[in-house]
């Protein structure tokens, strides 16, 4: 199929969602790669300080202004509907907004071992991410 650029939308970015969804995803993505920073700074040798909580917050409050600009795009309209992955936006708004509330409890775990918990919040991101990156790609 040729290029159509009212299929397509801003260079080849979603089409439907417009400028709110491309910086949506462009502050979930800076989120995530914000995360895995912090993962592997936080797996380095025993004995090793750990990122500092302002770090963590900053990565908190990039993923909750993403989840807030993502949330009325992705409860709103159908998108994606012609490709089967109509649902794929509400579903990611919701693990990652799961996500975000699992980061809470490992900033509330800090002291007292929150490797589980961060476990739990790294998966939960992770599969929200890539249900978004599939949604977002099909627009």
């Amino acid at each position: 199929m040729p290029y159509r650029a009212d299929r397509m939308g801003h260079g080849g970015r979603a089409g439907r969602g417009g400028p709110m969804l491309t910086a949506a995803f462009a502050l979930l993505t800076l989120a995530v790669v914000a995360g895995t920073v912090l993962g592997f700074l936080h797996l380095r040798e025993t004995g090793a300080a750990h990122p500092p909580v302002a770090a963590g917050l900053a990565h908190g409050a990039v993923g909750a202004i993403g989840l807030a600009l993502l949330f009325p795009i992705a409860l709103g309209p159908p998108r994606g509907a012609a490709e089967g992955a109509a649902v794929f936006g509400p579903v990611s708004a919701w693990l990652l907004a799961a996500a975000l509330a699992a980061g809470m409890g490992v900033l509330l775990r800090r002291r007292h071992g929150s490797g589980v918990t961060m476990a739990i919040h790294v998966g939960i991101a992770i599969t929200g991410y890539t249900v978004l990156l599939a949604w977002y790609l099909v627009g």
